[in-house]
């Protein structure tokens, strides 16, 4: 399903003209060799470009639309107009010179068996310096010291011939498409993906750009232990997938990879998201929903669009018609060494999936600070609650970031780590957010529990609730605010030292509380000791005679729901006064 999805988005970029077709792929290159009529490198020339990355300039290379590159394993294989020094010049800074000969014995085969035949200036050119060049003195070379550190440091190199780069040449472009249509040794079978008998592939091409994973590119279809085969098959053989159809969805994955409308990183995990039809406005309107990226309309209309594709209508983004019926898909990799690993998959109607991210930011929605710039949390911002800021790894757990999108985007139930997460954040700090408040009012209206009734789940203060343990929760805010109105200007409050033992465990906590108020409220006015004592007075009638021994863990997340409510109101009675 996920290689067929892949396959079909290909078809539909290519046929906009947004991805190469068979055979050819987007290369990063450093540095093109200015070749002669006689194969002599005239020049070196720099690819490098300044791109701004922050707030500098960095140097990242040049991307051109080459021959596909191979997929290497430890073995020498060799591109085609495109390559390391190693495989060009044969040298490198390895240490190993013997091997860099044979990349390079490698390069040059591989040029000769393309070009057999090939009538044109620029293949007469690029076979005369894979004849009469000598990788033994290629450091002495003239018109390469001025790029050595670049060299050695292992770049791709391209050739130009006449001011014109050699892959542009109409006769060598012709050359490689009939050797790259014709190549192929894999045994005739039926492909899993299109269904066509015919040649498969061994080894898949290699997908590059997943964050963690290596740079050189990893594999999603891969087998490399005998117990993964079966049938006396080896490697790709036991998933056959034709040399069409394993360019094609490696060609998508890259392409959705490099293009920030079509992915973004939650953690660990690398997210993809594409409609059927390849449109891009699809998945900017859902990368905003889901993850608070740009888009060209402001906020509130931005929300009516969302709305309306909810209720089933379709609407106009950019000047282009957004059906709520639209296959909409979303892809999660993480980085597994050499592989990557699948996440999450999912395939349904564009509709149906703003629908689920609706009704997930409906359950978020609570009473924020007047300094929060957010009006929705974003999942990113969502899942660094569980973070501490102050650590150097300011990652969520690996598995979090995939278990809480999927879980949003089916609007199932939500992984117990991210309760587990905000819980230990709020031990930790003593301090409950926006974010961690939200939370857990959406982790409990998602996953219900008998001690955490929806009268507390609310957007603001209930005052009307009578359960005890978020009235304990508004009782303590009540007792922090009496104690910073009798010091004014109090670094550290009742909070930094009592907030996780009387969340635990009230009957021993509160007692002390009470009695530190009362001497709070003799420093107090006349006016704020009647105020604070009706509030008290009116929170303690709700509890009773005595306090709970012990609270479990959703009922401290009732207590620290009533808490953040209770703080919430006062800081809105102030800014209203």
């Amino acid at each position: 399903m996920i290689l067929q999805a892949l396959v079909d988005d290909y078809e539909a970029l290519s046929a906009s003209g947004k991805i190469a077709r068979p055979g050819w792929g987007p290369v990063k290159t450093s540095i093109a060799l200015e070749l002669t009529e006689t194969g002599e490198i005239s020049q070196a020339i720099f690819l490098k470009e300044k791109v701004e990355k922050g707030k500098k300039k960095v140097l990242v290379p040049k991307i051109f639309d080459l021959p596909a590159p191979v997929k290497r394993t430890v073995g020498v294989a060799a591109n085609f107009l495109c390559d390391n020094p190693s495989y060009i010049l044969g040298f490198d800074d390895k240490g190993k010179p013997k091997r860099s000969l044979e990349c390079f014995a490698a390069c040059k085969a591989l040029h000769e068996k393309v070009l057999d035949g090939v009538e044109s200036p620029a293949t007469k050119a690029v076979l005369a310096f894979f004849q009469n060049w000598k990788p033994e003195k290629a450091r002495e070379h003239p018109a390469l010291q001025d790029y050595m550190d670049e060299l050695l440091a292992g770049g791709n190199l391209i050739f130009r011939y006449d001011g014109q780069f050699m892959h542009e040449d109409p006769a060598i472009r012709q050359a490689w498409q009939e050797y790259y249509d014709q190549s192929g040794d894999g045994p005739d079978m039926v492909c899993l993906v299109t269904g066509n008998t015919g040649p498969v592939e061994n080894i898949h091409p290699s997908v590059k750009g997943v964050q963690g994973a290596q740079s050189s590119g990893a594999a999603l279809v891969s087998f490399n232990a005998p117990a993964f085969c079966s049938y006396g098959k080896e490697q790709n053989l036991n998933a056959p997938t034709s040399k069409y159809a394993a360019f094609a969805y490696t060609s998508a994955l890259n392409y959705l990879i490099a293009s920030p409308e079509y992915s973004s990183h939650v953690g660990d995990t690398t997210v993809l998201f594409w409609a059927k039809n390849g449109n891009p406005e699809y998945s900017s309107i859902f990368s905003w929903g889901i993850f608070g990226g740009t888009a060209p309309y402001n906020e509130h209309e931005l929300r009516s669009m969302i709305q309306d594709l909810c209720k089933g209508q379709a609407v106009t983004y950019e000047e282009t018609l957004l059906d709520p019926d639209m296959d909409f898909y979303i892809l999660g990799l993480a980085p597994n060494a050499a592989r990557l690993s699948v996440r999450f998959f999912l395939h349904n109607h564009f509709g149906s999936i703003l629908q689920n991210v609706q009704a997930h930011y409906d359950r978020l929605e609570i009473v924020k600070p007047s300094f929060e710039k957010f009006e929705t949390l974003p999942v990113w911002k969502l899942l660094s609650e569980t973070v501490n800021q102050n650590s150097r790894e300011k990652e969520p757990l690996p598995a979090l970031a995939g278990e809480t999108l999927r879980a949003i985007l089916n609007n199932t139930r939500y992984p117990a780590t991210l309760l587990n997460g905000v819980t230990i954040r709020i031990r930790a700090e003593r301090k409950i957010t926006r974010g961690r408040a939200a939370i857990l009012k959406a982790y409990y209206l998602q996953n219900p529990h008998p001690d955490v009734p929806k009268e507390v789940l609310t957007v603001s203060l209930n005052p009307e609730s009578k359960n005890p343990y978020y009235t304990l929760g508004r009782l303590f805010s009540v007792l922090e605010a009496v104690q910073s109105a009798a010091n004014p200007g109090i670094n550290a409050t009742i909070k930094d030292r009592y907030f996780n033992s009387a969340s635990a465990t009230p009957s021993i906590v509160f007692p002390t509380l009470l009695n530190l108020s009362e001497k709070h409220r003799k420093k107090l006015t006349v006016g704020q000791r009647i105020y604070y004592e009706k509030q008290i007075m009116e929170l303690l009638a709700v509890l009773g005679e005595s306090f709970p021994v012990r609270l479990s863990l959703p009922q401290q997340g009732t207590f620290q729901l009533g808490y953040y409510h209770q703080t919430q109101e006062r800081y809105q009675k102030k800014e209203e006064n």
